[in-house]
C-alpha cells in the first residue's frame, strides 16, 4: 500500500514472478476499462500451467488477491493469462 492506495500493478508482478521458473519472461499489460481493469499476463510457454494451476485453482487465487486489493480503492481488477 502507498499512501493509502494499494499498488495493485506491483502485486500482479510480484506473485506472477514468484512462481514461475523463467521471471525474466514476465509481462504484465494493464487495460483499463469503464468498470474494471484487466491485467494480461504473458509468461514462458513452460510456465503457463504454474501460473494457471490444477482446475484454475492458481489463477483462481491470485484473482481474488487483485480484487481485493483493487477494492481498497474503491475499484475493480482481474487477471488473464495471454500465454
Amino acid at each position: 500500500m502507498v499512501n493509502g492506495k494499494a499498488d495493485v500493478d506491483a502485486l500482479v508482478n510480484y506473485v506472477v514472478t514468484s512462481l514461475v521458473e523463467h521471471p525474466d519472461d514476465v509481462q504484465v499489460t494493464k487495460r483499463e476499462g469503464t468498470d474494471v481493469t484487466t491485467y494480461e499476463v504473458s509468461v514462458h510457454a513452460d510456465d503457463t500451467g504454474k501460473v494457471i494451476g490444477r482446475q484454475g485453482r492458481v489463477i483462481k487465487a491470485i484473482r481474488t488477491l487483485v480484487r481485493a486489493a483493487a477494492s481498497v480503492d474503491g475499484s475493480d481488477a482481474t487477471v488473464e493469462v495471454v500465454g
